[in-house]
C-alpha cells in the first residue's frame, strides 16, 4: 500500500499551507522580477534606448545583485538564531511584511526616478530572497525522506499556478509595458504587494513551528550566537560531504537560473522584438509547463533518485539556452532555406516550453536534495547556506550578464549560460545520493 506523502505531524493542510506560500510569492517573482517590472524599469524608468538599454539593464544586475548580497550576509545567521530559538515563523512573517510593503511602494516610481527604484527594488527583492530561505526551512518537518520530492515539487507546481493567477489578472488590467500606458503599468506595484499579503495568508494559519523554543538573557547575544554556529557549521562541512559538493553544483545551477529569471522578457522585449500578445502567451506557456515539470520530475525523482533527476534538467537547459541564443538565425534559415515565414518570436515561444520545463524541475530538484541531506535539527541553519548559495549566484551570475551585455550586447551573452550548467553538471556528478542521505543522522545542537 502507497503511503501518504504527509508524515506525522504534518497534515495534508499544513503541507498545503506550506506550498500557499510558493503560490504568494510568486507575484512578486514574476510581476516584479521577470514578466513586467524588469521590462518597465530598463526601457522606461531608466530608458536608455540609444545605447540598447544598456545602462539600464546594468542597473537592474547591480540592484538585484546588491539585494542577494544582503541575503548571503545575514541568511545563515538569521537560520542558526532560528534554529537556537524555534522563532522560523516570526522570521518568515517579517521578510513577508517587508516584501509586501516595499513592492507596493513601487508605485512612486517615475521615469527618472531611478535611485528611488534602485533602493526600493533591493529592499523588497532582499525581503523576498531570504523569506525564500526561511520557507524552505519547513521542508525536512513535513514528510519522510523519501516523499520530500513530491513535496518540494508540490510547492513548485502551486507557486506557478500562483504567478499565472497574478500574472494574468495584472496582463488584463494593467495592460502592456509603454511610456503611454505608463499610469496603469504603475499599478504593478501595489497590485503584486496586494496578491503577496492576501495568498500567504493560509501560511501562517496552519504551518506549524516546530522545536523546543530557547533564550539567551541578553538579545543582543543571538547575533554572537548565530555566528558561532554558522562558523561550526563551515567546520563540519566534512561530515556533509556530499552537501557541500551540491551546494558547488547549486551555485552554478542557480547563477543560470537567475539570469533566465531576471532577464527573459528583457530578451524578448530588446532582441527578439515580439509583440504584445506573444509576450502575454510566453508567460502562459512559462508557467504551465514549469508547473507540470515541478509536478512531473518531482514524481520521477522520488523513482529514479534525485541526483538523476537533477542532472538530466542542467542537460536540459544548456540545449534550452543555445536555441534561445539561435532563435534570430533560425528564423532567418527558415525563410532562406525553407521559404518558411518563421518569426523569430514565434520561435523563442516554442523554446520557452522547454526552458519552462526546466525552470521548475531543477529548483524543485536541488531543493529537495538539500532537505534531503540535511538532519533536521540543523534544517533551518542549512536551508541558510543553500539560501546563501543561491544568492551569491545570483549576484556573479546577473552581474556577470550585466557586464557581459555592457561589452557585447544581450544576445550574444546569454551563451554564459551555458557554461554555467554545464560546470553545475560536471560538479554534481560527483555527489553520493546514498552516502549523502546516511550523513543526514540526527545532530546534537549545541550553544
Amino acid at each position: 500500500m502507497k503511503a501518504s506523502v504527509s508524515a506525522p505531524g504534518a497534515s495534508k493542510k499544513e503541507i498545503f499551507g506550506w506550498a500557499m506560500f510558493d503560490f504568494a510569492n510568486q507575484a512578486y517573482t514574476l510581476l516584479i522580477i521577470t514578466v513586467i517590472y524588469g521590462d518597465l524599469f530598463t526601457r522606461i524608468i531608466v530608458g536608455d534606448a540609444e545605447s540598447g538599454y544598456r545602462l539600464g539593464n546594468l542597473l537592474w544586475s547591480l540592484a538585484l545583485s546588491l539585494s542577494y548580497l544582503l541575503v548571503v550576509l545575514t541568511g545563515p545567521v538569521c537560520g542558526a538564531i532560528m534554529d537556537f530559538s524555534a522563532t522560523r515563523k516570526r522570521f518568515l512573517f517579517a521578510s513577508y511584511l517587508v516584501t509586501v510593503i516595499a513592492t507596493s511602494l513601487l508605485y512612486f516610481v517615475a521615469p527618472g526616478y531611478v535611485l528611488l527604484g534602485v533602493l526600493l527594488l533591493i529592499v523588497s527583492n532582499y525581503a523576498y530572497a531570504i523569506g525564500e530561505s526561511f520557507i524552505a526551512s519547513f521542508l525536512p518537518d513535513l514528510g519522510r525522506p523519501e516523499d520530500l520530492g513530491k513535496i518540494s515539487g508540490f510547492g513548485w507546481a502551486l507557486g506557478y499556478v500562483g504567478g499565472l493567477v497574478a500574472t494574468a489578472f495584472a496582463l488584463l488590467f494593467l495592460g502592456a509595458v509603454s511610456e503611454e500606458n505608463f499610469a496603469r503599468i504603475r499599478w504593478v506595484g501595489p497590485f503584486a504587494g496586494a496578491f503577496f499579503l492576501l495568498a500567504a495568508i493560509p501560511t501562517f494559519l496552519w504551518l506549524k513551528e516546530r522545536g523546543r523554543p530557547r533564550r539567551l538573557k541578553n538579545s543582543r547575544n543571538y547575533l554572537a550566537l548565530g555566528m558561532r554556529r554558522v562558523w561550526r557549521t563551515c567546520k563540519s562541512l566534512a561530515d556533509y560531504r556530499d552537501l557541500a559538493i551540491l551546494m558547488g553544483s547549486i551555485f552554478f545551477a542557480m547563477c543560470g537560473i537567475s539570469i533566465i529569471i531576471a532577464f527573459t522578457f528583457i530578451y524578448g522585449a530588446q532582441v527578439i522584438r515580439w509583440d504584445e500578445p506573444v509576450r502575454v502567451l510566453m508567460f502562459v506557456v512559462v508557467q504551465i509547463t514549469a508547473t507540470l515539470g515541478a509536478l512531473i520530475f518531482g514524481f520521477i525523482q522520488d523513482h529514479v533518485g534525485a541526483k538523476l533527476t537533477y542532472a538530466l534538467t542542467l542537460g536540459l537547459w544548456m540545449l534550452a539556452i543555445t536555441l534561445i541564443y539561435l532563435t534570430p538565425q533560425l528564423a532567418v534559415w527558415a525563410r532562406e532555406s525553407l521559404g518558411l515565414n518563421w518569426q523569430a518570436q514565434y520561435i523563442f515561444l516554442v523554446v520557452g516550453v522547454l526552458a519552462g520545463t526546466c525552470l521548475g524541475s531543477t529548483q524543485s530538484a536541488g531543493r529537495a536534495l538539500v532537505g534531503l541531506f540535511s538532519p533536521r535539527s540543523k534544517a533551518a541553519e542549512l536551508f541558510g547556506f543553500w539560501g546563501l548559495v543561491s544568492k551569491a549566484a545570483a549576484i556573479v551570475g546577473l552581474l556577470g550578464l550585466g557586464l557581459l551585455q555592457m561589452a557585447f550586447g544581450l544576445q550574444a551573452s546569454i551563451l554564459f549560460c551555458i557554461l554555467l550548467f554545464g560546470l553545475a553538471l560536471l560538479v554534481v556528478l560527483r555527489v553520493d545520493e546514498g552516502r549523502g542521505r546516511g550523513r543526514a543522522r540526527p545532530y546534537r545542537p549545541g550553544r
